[in-house]
């Protein structure tokens, strides 16, 4: 199957946007079955992740944890001024591996899917790659 590209706008400096449906709908219009989904964010200021997505509060402890672990006053080098997004995107990773089954995502109760900004608002690509065994 082709890579398909889900495009993002986001709003803020730094976010969190539940992309679970737009993921699942790709899976529906593709009609797979079985196989493997890898959703991959190709910007080094930006990432994916899954966690909780039913109460937001989470994402809001997550965002102000990550400013106490790297926050935006050390004496950074980088001379475009976003070395904090730079480090908080490796601390999310770049991309998630989901089970599809019976065409549905696998993923737990309380779990989505997330694009994380931390240098925005920007333009964004997500890609979604589909492994299937047919």
């Amino acid at each position: 199957m082709k890579t398909k590209n889900i495009q993002i706008r986001t709003n803020n400096k730094e976010e969190f946007i539940e992309i679970t449906q737009k993921v699942q709908n790709i899976i529906d219009e593709a009609k797979i079955e079985e196989g493997i989904c890898l959703v991959y964010c190709p910007h080094t200021t930006a990432g994916i992740t899954i966690n909780e997505g039913a109460d937001p509060s989470v994402v809001t402890d997550v965002l102000n944890a990550f400013n106490k672990i790297v926050p935006n006053d050390l004496d950074y080098k980088h001379l475009e001024g976003n070395s904090p997004s730079h480090i908080r995107s490796i601390l999310t990773g770049n991309n998630v591996s989901i089970i599809v089954e019976e065409g549905k995502l696998v993923l737990g109760t309380w779990q989505s899917i997330f694009f994380c900004e931390y240098d925005g608002p920007r333009d964004r690509s997500v890609l979604v790659k589909l492994i299937s065994k047919s």
